[in-house]
């Protein structure tokens, strides 16, 4: 796999809590880069705002490449916040997300939908 790099291309993410139905705010993301077939190193770390995402691309231009990437959103605080009392043993605490990026000049979003007990994501536009 090459380390291509390209200045067009760019990853962003966001959350919807699909049980409350509205953007989920507060939620630590970490991202990783995988360095060879068992390791992987975080590259970036943000946390959503408002509107359930980040201010800015998690990930973009130089450092923007081809690989291996995983993204860990941190919910078990989001879940106590919002459904702890209202759901009995919360289920979900940290949901990694891996995929990989082949081609640098596109946008790839990665979001999550999130409620107390499942979520799904989808690469996203």
């Amino acid at each position: 796999m090459s380390n291509e790099v390209n200045e067009g291309g760019f990853l962003t993410t966001h959350v919807l809590d699909t049980a409350r139905g509205c953007p989920a705010e507060g939620i630590k993301i970490d991202l990783f880069k995988k360095t060879d077939d068992f390791n992987f190193v975080r590259i970036a770390n943000s946390e959503t705002n408002n509107d359930g995402r980040l201010s800015k691309p998690i990930l973009s231009g130089q450092d923007f490449c081809e690989g291996r990437y995983q993204i860990i959103f941190y919910a078990k605080e989001y879940l106590q916040i919002y459904f702890n009392g209202i759901v009995e043993n919360l289920f979900l605490e940290e949901i990694p997300v891996r995929f990989t990026i082949t081609k640098p000049m596109e946008h790839y979003h990665v979001p999550l939908l999130l409620s107390p007990f499942g979520y799904s994501t989808y690469r996203g536009s």
